[in-house]
């Protein structure tokens, strides 16, 4: 695993509480690692689970796991969680959107299930199931440019340094195209299959699946950004 020393907790610093969506997909693997990396890991199936007796986020970040992402959808709306995903993340929460996640945070999806939507707040386009089927699924290394790489830092001179992140694609989708603001992290044969804008992080892997934790550290990192700004 690529636990490295900038995840690791100062004396007196709290564990960031993050938020996995835990309606339908694989939420297990999300909630170990992140508690690997020293985080507190909470599911999150309810509004209460995401908001506060404010309305404040209850949570320091967020993760929406692979899955079925028309059945997710479906079941955000049902659980009125639709709405308030779109409001805290379009507010600046961290949030970082695994294979099914990645096409819930899209902006369009290009061959929606009937009645799917998304919540919007990431500006691609995405192909539901361009790896095609399970017997397709692959794990890769891919080239990684994000600001946590293997080099153990995420300073100003490593931003732009690539590192290596171990990638298992199951079902997976792709990105075919972004808009202004997006930055490109990994693409596998030439397709976009890591993307950030701003607070949002979307990926059509699984690093979890991998016990790679680069992706997850990058999340991580955008949260301690957010404290110390």
């Amino acid at each position: 695993m690529n636990i490295h020393e900038e995840s690791e907790l100062t004396p007196g610093q709290s564990a960031p509480t993050v938020g996995v969506l835990a309606l339908q997909g694989g939420v297990a693997e999300h909630l170990a690692m992140l508690e690997s990396l020293g985080a507190r890991a909470v599911r999150v199936r309810s509004v209460s689970d995401l908001l506060g007796d404010d309305g404040a986020p209850a949570v320091d970040a967020l993760v929406l796991p692979g899955g079925e992402s028309s059945t997710m959808d479906r079941l955000c709306r049902t659980f009125g969680l639709f709405q308030p995903l779109q409001r805290v993340i379009r507010a600046g929460l961290p949030t970082l959107g695994t294979c099914a996640g990645l096409i819930m945070l899209s902006m369009r999806i290009a061959d929606p299930a009937p009645g799917q939507q998304s919540l919007g707040v990431l500006d691609v386009t995405v192909d539901r199931n361009a790896f095609g089927s399970q017997v397709d699924s692959a794990e890769v290394s891919l080239p990684w440019s994000g600001a946590v790489g293997h080099a153990g830092t995420d300073d100003d001179a490593a931003a732009a340094a690539s590192g290596v992140v171990r990638a298992a694609f199951i079902r997976a989708p792709s990105v075919t195209a972004v808009g202004d603001g997006v930055e490109v992290l990994a693409r596998y044969r030439d397709t976009v299959v890591a993307v950030r804008q701003a607070n949002v992080l979307g990926i059509s892997f699984h690093p979890e699946l991998m016990g790679e934790t680069t992706v997850h550290e990058e999340l991580l990192s955008m949260v301690r950004a957010g404290a110390n700004a």
